[in-house]
């Protein structure tokens, strides 16, 4: 039987034996959603919980996807196996991913496990299918998981929710410290990069960084015992991308022994129910408002007997299954 026509139960169970063209196709049936991708996290659940996902975000242009290639090129010679989600805007002939960053990483694939995933027009630009995504590359042995961000519009944000932690990414000269400051990614991440370090402006970069923290007496998360350092890269060379290989491994460790990481793990399934329930109701109402008696309310209101509040209210009960009128 094919890998395309094999069922989830198949597939799992070649992927978890380390047969990377099931983790592939696993992976597609997740971004896919439906019936199979269900069955998939089913599946997968028990096996998860033992990768540190890291996640990988800034505005267009800050040089993320070198970045990533080297961390990923640094963690294989350091004999771990990483897996990379990065997330592409979608095609809008296909809905793929169109920004192609595995051939940014060519060096490193075939060891790491490289997947570009669209982002299907998800407002957040983090797709809906990254958490399911992660669970199967947690599943199969893949750690860390580095989700790196399309960066685009409010977005950048909700890497975190899908995220152990947090790397926002800024270069110098583009504002970016300001618009991370604007964006809310000061109280949110765990490891700031100033990339392409060599230009001018770097160090003002940095500084303003370092101001911004001190004045809005951000810590990065809850716990006050932590405070996000502040890293020089160039990542078309490797400089400084070392040392963030060591503040992410010493993140990883403060996370597991102030008892951070638990509260994480919560944060993101909160984050993964809220969506499937979110996406679960989006389907209902549109439902709801192709049937009949949503028209009749809708000629109610146009006629004048009956409110908008009204309206909507009526519908919400009968989304609801309520008896109420």
């Amino acid at each position: 039987m094919s890998l395309r026509t094999s069922p989830p139960e198949d597939l799992v169970a070649r992927a978890l034996d380390g047969d990377r063209r099931a983790v592939g196709r696993l992976l597609t049936l997740v971004e896919r959603g439906g019936a199979d991708a269900e069955t998939v996290a089913s599946l997968t659940q028990p096996h998860a919980g033992r990768a540190h996902v890291v996640g990988i975000t800034g505005s267009p242009g800050a040089g993320k996807s070198t970045l990533v290639s080297q961390l990923v090129a640094g963690i294989v010679d350091n004999g771990t196996v990483p897996a990379v989600l990065a997330v592409d805007p979608s095609s809008p002939l296909t809905g793929g991913a169109i920004l192609g960053d595995r051939v940014r990483m060519a060096d490193v694939d075939g060891v790491a496990f490289i997947r570009s995933v669209a982002t299907r027009g998800h407002a957040g630009g983090l797709a809906l299918s990254i958490p399911g995504a992660t669970r199967v590359l947690d599943a199969v042995g893949y750690s860390p998981v580095i989700i790196e961000t399309v960066g685009v519009g409010q977005v950048e944000v909700d890497v975190t929710a899908a995220a152990d932690t947090t790397v926002v990414v800024v270069t110098p000269g583009m504002g970016d410290a300001v618009q991370a400051n604007k964006a809310g990614l000061l109280e949110v991440a765990d490891i700031f990069v100033v990339n392409k370090a060599d230009r001018p402006g770097a160090s003002d970069a940095r500084r303003d960084l370092e101001l911004m923290l001190e004045f809005s007496h951000v810590t990065g998360q809850e716990n006050e015992n932590y405070r996000p350092p502040i890293l020089m890269t160039n990542s078309l060379d490797g400089d400084g991308v070392a040392e963030v290989l060591s503040a992410i491994d010493t993140h990883r460790r403060f996370l597991d022994d102030s008892g951070e990481r638990a509260v994480r793990t919560r944060r993101r399934i909160r984050f993964e129910i809220e969506n499937r329930l979110a996406m679960a109701f989006d389907v209902t109402l549109a439902q709801r408002l192709a049937e009949p008696a949503t028209e009749a309310l809708i000629d109610r209101v146009a006629q004048g007997d009956l409110s908008v509040v009204d309206a909507a209210e009526q519908l919400r009960q009968m989304m609801l299954g309520s008896r109420e009128n």
